[in-house]
């Protein structure tokens, strides 16, 4: 703690997490290695998948791969840091600790909104214009997208981590969340924090919405091809190749703007870490099985390879 005037700023936090009962805690990390375990080897499967099966290898799957890839990492920002806490009694966390896992949360959470988008428009153009689909959608185009969303991500999370960390904080040093997140710093600031809130309305805001009307959009136009298609297994069809984006975007999307769509003054602790939980944890794990259980590419690519694994044993 650095003392300046009547104020002491802190320069460490200590993270509540989920609870302090010690048979709790044990509960807790198993749960939560179960989960880490499941959404690495999901998410590493199915990169795993349509790298190995040329079948895979369209516009569609490089963009599920790579969301699987953002995945891995965007669950180690928050998981390791969990297990950790559930099994020590030091749940201390430096300024600097703090600063580098809120860059890296800001930084990858923006990133999978412009990823999202990315694959909405690719749905778009695989509907809606299919004859032009393998001259629109290149390879090029696709690595530009993806490494554009990875761009745009942290170049927000630059603007929101300096924004927020100019703040000082005082008072306890207890957050009472697992991870260091900009409801609980912000309660804790010394400082008036109208401006600062501006700023990430601004810049959040803006960002959310400017990605969530281009999937609307996208998906306003498919909507109206489908509708015109004239066979239902045409329509069905049609729908199949959207539904887990859609229901992906749904689950990510919600609980992200739920989290900071609320003013400072409306979160509290409990709700805000039960919510977060929903795309720090949950969304990482269930979005390789949303892109597999019923797609039936992916679910040949695995007969395949396992039939393959089989023989060689």
């Amino acid at each position: 703690m650095e003392t300046e005037g009547n104020r002491t700023h802190l320069t460490n936090f200590i993270l509540m997490g989920f609870t302090t009962d010690p048979l709790l805690r044990i509960l807790f990390f198993v749960l939560f290695l179960l989960s880490y375990t499941l959404t690495l080897t999901g998410n590493l499967g199915l990169i795993t998948l349509i790298y190995l099966d040329s079948r895979l290898h369209t516009p569609m799957y490089f963009f599920v791969g790579s969301l699987s890839f953002l995945d891995i990492w965007y669950s180690s920002v928050y998981t390791p840091r969990i297990l950790y806490d559930c099994v020590s009694e030091n749940n201390g966390m430096s300024l600097a600790g703090c600063a580098a896992q809120f860059f890296f949360s800001a930084g990858l959470a923006q990133s999978e909104c412009f990823l999202l988008a990315a694959m909405a428009y690719d749905r778009y153009v695989a509907i809606c214009k299919p004859l032009l689909y393998t001259t629109a959608m290149p390879k090029k185009l696709c690595t530009q997208l993806v490494i554009g969303s990875y761009i745009a991500g942290f170049a927000n999370a630059i603007v929101h981590t300096g924004n927020t960390f100019r703040l000082s904080f005082c008072g306890s040093n207890i957050i009472n969340h697992y991870f260091c997140d900009a409801p609980p710093l912000v309660k804790m600031a010394c400082d008036d924090t109208r401006v600062y809130e501006l700023i990430v309305a601004a810049v959040i805001g803006c960002n959310v919405l400017a990605t969530t009307v281009l999937i609307l959009g996208c998906y306003t136009s498919i909507v109206t091809a489908i509708i015109r298609i004239r066979s239902a297994a045409g329509r069905r069809k049609a729908f199949s190749t959207c539904s887990a984006h859609l229901l992906s975007v749904s689950l990510y999307y919600g609980s992200i703007l739920f989290m900071y769509s609320r003013p400072s003054s409306q979160h509290t602790p409990n709700a805000d870490k039960a919510n977060a939980l929903f795309y720090t944890v949950v969304n990482p794990l269930v979005n390789p099985f949303i892109y597999s259980l019923r797609n039936k590419d992916v679910k040949a690519a695995f007969k395949k390879l396992l039939g393959r694994f089989i023989v060689c044993f």
